[in-house]
């Protein structure tokens, strides 16, 4: 597998060229964000670990410019403690996010996990068109209908709409949202599908009171109710 890592700290480049070799990891350095992207351009890559903090651009940023081109998984890395980054850095297109300081084997595991979840994609990904009454998700152009009208989503919030709306009446843990969505644990930040939920709510229900598809059940999680 062949990893870049765009990342300016040269001794967390060495540690992890060492470390990777003994799991059949390659890995290619680049302590740019302008380096990093023009050898992205220039070869193919199974993975990117990016930091979110670069001496020539905020990761977030080069998260974007990346998804501009390519669709290879990425993986953030991050010092801030803030939320909001995190939230942000998965709502932009990340696969998952590491926060620094970490434990080598901790980011081989979660390398493992968005590459499984990569290969495998995901949840019920062979449901192409869900329809019901007057909703409608097509998974291969991303297009959502709600009662004739198109729902503009992010890519997370798409993500998770699918999961939801692939298994109706089927209740899920935040973990369990988490995870399908982004092939992680959430190191108990569940602020986040919290977050993602009340986005949805606000544009496909016509009261987010009074939900009509998307459901909380009180101590369990949220449900897609047919």
């Amino acid at each position: 597998m062949n990893i870049l890592l765009i990342d300016d700290d040269s001794r967390l480049a060495e540690l992890l060229e060492g470390y990777f070799i003994d799991f059949g990891f390659h890995l290619t350095s680049a302590e740019t964000a302008q380096e990093g992207i023009k050898v992205l351009r220039s070869r193919e890559f199974d993975l990117v670990l990016l930091d979110i903090m670069l001496p020539d651009g905020d990761g977030l940023d080069i998260n974007k410019k990346i998804r501009t081109f390519s669709d290879v998984p990425i993986i953030m890395l991050t010092a801030r403690g803030a939320d909001e980054d995190k939230i942000i850095g998965l709502e932009i297109g990340a696969d998952d996010y590491v926060a620094k300081p970490f434990n080598p084997r901790e980011l081989i595991a979660r390398i493992k996990a968005v590459m499984r979840r990569r290969s495998h994609g995901g949840l019920d990904q062979d449901a192409v068109v869900i329809e019901y009454e007057d909703f409608y998700l097509n998974s291969r152009n991303q297009t959502v209908l709600v009662r004739g009208r198109e729902i503009a989503l992010t890519a997370a919030e798409f993500k998770l709409l699918k999961v939801l709306a692939s298994n109706p009446n089927r209740v899920f843990s935040r973990e369990r949202l988490m995870d399908a969505v982004q092939g992680r644990e959430f190191d108990g930040i569940d602020r986040t599908i919290d977050v993602h939920i009340s986005k949805l709510r606000n544009k496909i229900e016509e009261d987010t009171k009074k939900p009509r598809w998307i459901k909380t059940i009180w101590g369990s999680g949220y449900r897609f109710q047919l």
